[in-house]
């Protein structure tokens, strides 16, 4: 598969998402991001607005096995990862895979859970395995987490810890619909047989591991990767900012950019496609300073403020 493929293919999963799930398609660009660049995604929305029903239908329309896992408070980290179970006919012990062995895994709101229980995906989304009583079971391939949790109530919620954060290479929001797609909704409701639209599977398993591969064909040119690390230093030399994007993150933009070309269907990255990817790749990655936090400072300000400080580069296009 090259890249207009890639492309091709990607749009037609876009879309057929986009036919049941009342979202812009940036919201589902950005989602198919995390899946294109081998990363997971993190929807910070409040209830209601189809970040569910965005889950599973991009496993639908990608052909790849689903589950939900509700994270509440007395959530073990046993009941993600699974437990060896006792077999009284033999007398010996038997692993029992939890929730978390499928392709896409929604963690619906993930800081319901606390600490303990939230680590134990840790392993899962850096690794793509999980480790039970000192022996190691390898996660389904594909393996992709979509996150969930609710910026409104903070009662019961347990924060993500930064190195939890710095896991998920994009993070974003559906928001509330515009009038059209509310009136949308409404219409949906009004035929009670066809309140859940109905997605066709566009991928399998086999092609999405296909697909994923597309971006490691993309080409970055050495004035893009001084672009990109200039614009994680930045970030950590910012006053606002107590600690800045991490190495790990400043990989995250790079293979986000690679993922935004595929997408545009063009086998070379261009600065735009940084400036695209760099908000939901790397806001969520800082911590802020005492004093910004109290002033209400905004993560994403300060990455659209380094966009602008930081000189952009020219790339050519490379020759037919």
């Amino acid at each position: 598969m090259d890249v207009p493929d890639a492309a091709d293919t990607c749009r037609r999963a876009i879309d057929e998402v986009g036919s049941a799930v009342v979202a812009d398609r940036e919201f589902l660009e950005r989602v198919t991001l995390g899946i294109l660049a081998r990363g997971h995604v993190l929807l910070e929305d409040v209830p209601g607005t189809g970040k569910t029903l965005s889950a599973r239908s991009f496993a639908t329309a990608l052909g790849l096995e689903f589950s939900r896992i509700q994270f509440t408070p007395d959530l073990l980290p046993s009941d993600v990862t699974g437990t060896n179970v006792f077999d009284e006919g033999d007398g010996s012990f038997s692993f029992s895979p939890g929730p978390i062995f499928a392709n896409v895994v929604l963690a619906d709101e993930i800081n319901r859970a606390p600490p303990k229980t939230q680590a134990a995906l840790l392993e899962a989304m850096e690794e793509g395995q999980v480790t039970v009583d000192g022996e190691t079971h390898d996660l389904p391939d594909p393996f992709y987490v979509i996150a969930t949790q609710n910026p409104v109530e903070s009662e019961g919620a347990f924060p993500l810890p930064e190195a939890q954060l710095d896991r998920f290479m994009v993070k974003t929001s559906l928001g509330y619909p515009d009038e059209a797609g509310e009136i949308e909704i409404l219409r949906r409701r009004a035929g009670r047989t066809d309140r859940s639209p109905a997605v066709e599977r566009v991928l399998d398993a086999e092609a999405v591991a296909e697909l994923r591969s597309v971006p490691e064909t993309v080409r970055v040119d050495d004035d893009l990767l001084g672009y990109m690390a200039s614009l994680a230093r930045a970030t950590r030399e910012d006053r606002r900012v107590e600690a800045g994007v991490s190495p790990r993150g400043t990989q995250r933009l790079f293979e986000a950019a690679r993922a935004a070309a595929t997408l545009a269907g063009r086998s070379f990255v261009t600065p735009d496609d940084v400036k695209r990817v760099a908000e939901p790749t790397l806001a969520h990655r800082l911590v802020m300073t005492p004093d910004a936090t109290v002033n209400d400072v905004d993560e994403r300000d300060v990455i659209r403020d380094v966009l602008d400080r930081i000189a952009v580069p020219t790339v050519d296009p490379p020759e037919a």
